[in-house]
């Protein structure tokens, strides 16, 4: 039996546990990966006429369980999406059943009635499948009819900056055999103005990014302008061309790659350019609007225009916020890092620093936030080949210092108490210090 094959049974004993409730209780995660994990479950449990009750947070912690414990029943399911591997101590506090669809790497043994995780069964839940995708693997065992669902898989995938292998190339074959997802080429950005998209996304982040003026004369000097989904061909290719010689001064091969390419149109969905309907989630995300995340994804047409001109706006300032920023980097050992407070989007800005500006070191930002140092660190898929995980140095270096970390060896998200980041800063350097020493020792 292949690997997918032993996921999809997963799925399949985990569908039949959520059949058998008349009520579920939902929480999920607060990104992109998560909201679309959310709207894939509350849709396949609508058609199936089970009544929910969906929460989202920003993490699963014991303020989260003590409100699912305020909501249930016994007898009654709570299905986490996107979390609940990494934290059994939590998930036995549940006083119901519990199913845990997730991708994030497990931790302990799991006191769950049923867990869907891509690493269980040998596939790497941190690149080859999201959240999401294990919700839709886990929706279409419900109702074969939920393969519409499979743009929301794609979009949670594109959002967790995944790659289309294994379990995701499946999902993606299945989207595509459907007529549920099609394929542009060309810049992987948002359809809009092109000096808007130009000016203000930070994917990709280039030399020009943050100043209207060198867009236009950038665009001028290519002889381009107009919406990017109007593009002729040669258009297009000059603008691809360009853009790729501007990204191989600096940036990783993989953020090549992670712009130049197959734009995925979602055929089903209300906001058809993937970029721009996980740009509309990862700010709903980030100014906690999970009402209008969710009706999107719910396919609420009402909602369109506001959740456009709010990303928008949202984009325009993280970008500039980055730009402000990228001064105030600072270099470890090991590490490049910066110290900031309330910052617009600490994981933004870290996956844009290792992917376009530094990514021969791994980055971690410390942002002061709400009484607490919030902690996002972004490495790269060839640094993790060469031994990194950050998954486990945040966990390592948070708890060092009396607060909690994890995520995935490539991206990983920690919280620690104020007055402890210089602290921490020192471990987490020395321990990927360890890391890569390790592996570049054992290829000599």
């Amino acid at each position: 039996m292949s690997e997918l094959e032993k996921l999809i049974n997963l799925a399949k004993n985990a569908a039949d546990k959520i059949r058998k409730h008349r009520f579920v209780r939902i929480v999920s995660h607060n990104d992109a990966d998560g909201l679309t994990s959310a709207g894939i479950m509350a849709q396949a449990l609508l058609r199936s006429g089970i009544r929910f009750q969906l929460s989202i947070a920003a993490r699963l912690d014991e303020a989260v369980i003590e409100e699912v414990n305020r909501s249930i029943s016994k007898g009654e399911l709570v299905i986490f999406c996107d979390m609940g591997s990494g934290q059994p101590e939590l998930i036995k506090k549940v006083a119901a059943d519990v199913v845990v669809l997730d991708h994030h790497q497990p931790v302990g043994q799991s006191p769950a009635k049923a867990v869907v995780n891509a690493h269980i069964v040998g596939i790497d839940g941190a690149t080859d499948i999201s959240a999401s995708g294990t919700c839709y693997l886990v929706a279409r065992e419900m109702d074969a009819r939920n393969v519409d669902l499979a743009g929301l898989a794609i979009a949670g995938a594109v959002g967790d900056r995944q790659l289309f292998h294994t379990a995701n190339a499946f999902i993606l074959d299945e989207a595509l055999k459907a007529g549920v997802v099609s394929v542009r080429k060309g810049l992987k950005v948002g359809d809009g103005d092109l000096a808007d998209v130009l000016a203000y996304s930070t994917e990709p982040f280039l030399d020009i990014t943050g100043y209207p003026e060198k867009v236009s004369e950038f665009l001028s000097r290519l002889g381009i302008s107009g919406n990017i989904e109007n593009l002729s061909e040669a258009e297009g290719s000059r603008l691809v061309n360009a853009v790729a010689l501007k990204l191989a001064r600096q940036a990783s091969p993989e953020a090549v790659e992670a712009v130049i390419g197959e734009v995925l149109l979602l055929n089903r969905e209300l906001v058809k350019n993937v970029y721009d309907f996980i740009s509309i989630l990862n700010t709903c995300g980030k100014q906690k609007i999970y009402g209008l995340a969710l009706s999107l994804c719910l396919k609420d047409q009402e909602v369109v225009s506001e959740a456009l001109s709010l990303t928008k706006e949202h984009e325009k300032k993280l970008a500039m916020d980055i730009r402000g920023n990228v001064e105030k980097i600072r270099k470890g050992e090991n590490i490049w890092y910066i110290n900031i407070v309330d910052a617009l989007s600490t994981g933004t800005l870290a996956s844009t620093v290792v992917r376009y500006l530094h990514p021969e070191l791994p980055f971690i930002c410390v942002n002061e936030s709400e009484g607490i140092i919030k902690i996002s660190a972004r490495g790269t898929r060839e640094l993790v080949s060469k031994g990194l995980d950050l998954s486990f140095v945040l966990r390592e270096a948070a708890g060092a210092v009396g607060g909690s970390g994890g995520g995935h060896s490539v991206a990983s998200g920690a919280s620690i108490p104020l007055g402890s980041a210089d602290e921490f800063l020192s471990i987490a350097d020395r321990i990927v210090g360890e890391q890569l020493r390790k592996s570049s020792k054992g290829k000599m």
